[in-house]
């Protein structure tokens, strides 16, 4: 095998097919489409091959033998020890030059990993982030909880922001009433901030049985694209004003919350502090190893494979729309719902997809050079966790999963670790 680098991230592996090669695949071909072939004196199926040749020509078999030889002679390529081959590759033969029983030579041309050049990836440094919790932070906390227990009494007097109105609506683009714009009896929280900026905090100040017209824009990235940057006008008529009352701080109270070994409000006091400091504790861990991450890669040099992004993106893509299924919901009412669009959607999985195949190459690097292996009890305690993920039997994981593949998540989850450990917080 003569192995050429064409350009940036392509590689030519070039193959000498010797005669009883050509002729194995030229059998194998004549196997695949002998089944289907008619000719007159022969039954279907049943056509020899001196026969075949005579009707159709042998040369009617070169691209299926050569693409059975080829399938062979692939794994060659793939072995080769200075690059990975990441994409389909393309098939360079001259088939005028095919003589039997002479040897030729046919090419595969195909997309391979990129270099890379990595840059400071050892003692990157990043700002700490304050974890600290106050006695603000944990009254605010218990008032949430408080408030989910709360029940909504009728108010006389003005709206004001946390109250809930009943309310009805009618929306109005042009003097013309558009779909989706009209409910009645409608509950909304003010100041949940559910619908279009200054639609709530137009209606503060309204009282019960009172008509108002409300002016406001919907965001230019708004889902529906005829009220996108659109000026609107709501005409509402507010019902009825209720206020939360809230159930008192007792003992009480928290043991109606059934949180396991907690009854009183110290404790209630003790566990939310606690919750609170493990949520920000994991949220700036999150946070820091995204910045180490993200400048690792801004400081390394690569050229990213096409190929390796429309792979991610189409992965990508099977994921939601397989969620989209297991909701029962088309893949762009899926989408509508999540409030993007099918367009704005493509635009940010291909961002997204290039961020991740650039990120998984720069560690796949920093685990070569720093020589990251996955041992065996790694491995196997991996293929536990994934059994007991997908409740299945070791044994029947392992089917699914091969240990290459397993090995290299292991290695690259090892990579991002030993990135983060030498990194410094400051």
């Amino acid at each position: 095998m003569k192995v050429e680098k064409l350009a940036t991230n392509r590689v030519k592996y070039t193959f000498e097919v010797t005669p009883e090669e050509f002729e194995h695949g030229l059998s194998h071909a004549f196997d695949t489409v002998q089944k289907d072939v008619e000719v007159k004196g022969f039954r279907k199926g049943h056509v020899p091959r001196n026969i075949y040749e005579t009707k159709f020509g042998i040369e009617s078999l070169y691209e299926d033998a050569i693409n059975h030889v080829l399938h062979h002679k692939y794994h060659e390529a793939q072995a080769h020890p200075d690059y990975e081959i990441v994409g389909q590759p393309d098939v360079d033969v001259d088939f005028a030059k095919i003589k039997i029983g002479e040897p030729f030579e046919v090419s595969l041309e195909a997309p391979v990993k990129p270099d890379v050049k990595l840059g400071e990836y050892k003692n990157i440094e990043v700002k700490n982030i304050d974890i600290t919790v106050s006695d603000a932070d944990v009254d605010k906390e218990i008032k949430n909880l408080l408030g989910q227990k709360a029940e909504l009494e009728l108010k006389e007097g003005a709206l004001e922001l946390g109250d809930t109105a009943i309310f009805d609506f009618d929306g109005y683009l042009d003097n013309e009433p558009f779909e989706g714009g009209k409910a009645e009896n409608y509950q909304l929280e003010i100041g949940s901030n559910q619908f279009i900026p200054g639609f709530e905090d137009q209606m503060v100040g309204l009282k019960s049985g009172e008509k108002k017209d409300l002016k406001v824009t919907f965001p230019e990235n708004y889902q529906a694209d005829n009220l996108a940057g659109k000026e609107v006008t709501f005409k509402v008529t507010l019902h009825e004003i209720k206020t939360k009352n809230l159930p008192e701080l007792n003992d009480e109270f928290v043991v109606s919350l059934e949180k396991e070994g907690v009854k009183t409000v110290e404790e209630l006091t003790k566990t939310t502090r606690e919750e609170l400091e493990a949520a920000k504790k994991t949220q700036a861990e999150q946070t820091m190893t995204s910045e180490i991450i993200e400048k690792v890669v801004n400081a390394a040099e690569l050229d990213v494979p096409e190929v390796m992004v429309e792979d991610e993106i189409k992965q990508y893509k099977e994921n939601i729309a397989n969620q989209a299924k297991q909701y029962g919901l088309e893949y762009d009412m899926f989408l509508q719902m999540n409030g993007i669009t099918p367009e704005q959607f493509d635009v940010q999985v291909k961002v997204e997809s290039e961020k991740r195949v650039k990120t998984t190459l720069v560690i796949e690097e920093i685990a070569k050079l720093e020589g990251i292996k996955a041992t065996k009890e790694e491995l196997e305690v991996k293929y536990v966790e994934l059994a007991e993920q997908y409740k299945m039997a070791v044994d029947e994981i392992k089917k699914y999963i091969p240990t290459n593949i397993l090995e290299k998540d292991v290695i690259v989850n090892k990579a991002y670790l030993f990135v983060v450990d030498n990194a410094k917080k400051v």
